[in-house]
C-alpha cells in the first residue's frame, strides 16, 4: 500500500513543466526539425509525446507495478496515439514515441501499416536502446537515435514514391504533457 501511495504522489506532483525540463524548447525544436527531415524521406508520420505523470485515477490503478504498469502505460500511449489522430494517416503508417517520465517507461506505437512489417522484437530493441540513453541522462541522443531508427524502418517499408510530395498530415511538434 505504501508503494502505491508513493507512486501516486510521484504522479500527482508531476506536471508539464517536468516534460519541458526533460525536453527544453531548444531540444524540442531540434527534434521537430529532425522529424520534418525524416518525413521528407518516406510517407509515414512520426510524433513524440513526453508525459510527466498520469492522472491520479490511472496512477492509483498502477498498484505496485508489474503487469498493471505495462498494461496501463501501453493503453495510455495508445490513447495519445488516437488523440493525435496518428491512426488516421493515409497509409496507416504513423508512429508515436511515448515517454512517461514518472515511471521511466517508453512505449512505441506503430500503426497497422508499419506494425505488420516490423516484428515486435525490433520495436523492443529500439525501446531498450532509447531507455539506455535516457537512464544515462542523454535524452536528446536517445530520441535522435530512436527517430533515426523509426525513419529507417519507414523509409524501408513506406518509401516516398518518385515525384510524390511527402505531405505533412500531422504536426511535427513534440507533445510535452
Amino acid at each position: 500500500m505504501l508503494r502505491r501511495l508513493l507512486r501516486c504522489w510521484r504522479h500527482a506532483w508531476a506536471d508539464p513543466r517536468d516534460s519541458v525540463r526533460a525536453v527544453p524548447d531548444d531540444m524540442a525544436e531540434r527534434l521537430e526539425r529532425r522529424i520534418a527531415a525524416s518525413e521528407a524521406r518516406h510517407s509515414g508520420e512520426i510524433r513524440i509525446a513526453v508525459e510527466a505523470g498520469l492522472p491520479l485515477p490511472l496512477a492509483w490503478r498502477l498498484g505496485d507495478g508489474g503487469h498493471a504498469l505495462a498494461r496501463i502505460t501501453r493503453a495510455r500511449a495508445i490513447e495519445w496515439f488516437a488523440q493525435c489522430r496518428i491512426w488516421d494517416t493515409e497509409h496507416n503508417n504513423g508512429v508515436l514515441i511515448y515517454l512517461l517520465l514518472a515511471e521511466r517507461v517508453i512505449e512505441v506505437v506503430a500503426d497497422r501499416g508499419l506494425a505488420r512489417a516490423v516484428p515486435p522484437d525490433t520495436w523492443q530493441a529500439l525501446v531498450d536502446r532509447l531507455g539506455g540513453h535516457l537512464r544515462a541522462g542523454r535524452v536528446e541522443d536517445g530520441l535522435t537515435q530512436a527517430l533515426e531508427e523509426v525513419s529507417a524502418l519507414l523509409a524501408a517499408h513506406h518509401p516516398l514514391q518518385r515525384g510524390a510530395d511527402s505531405g505533412n498530415e500531422l504536426p511535427d511538434r513534440l507533445l510535452r504533457l
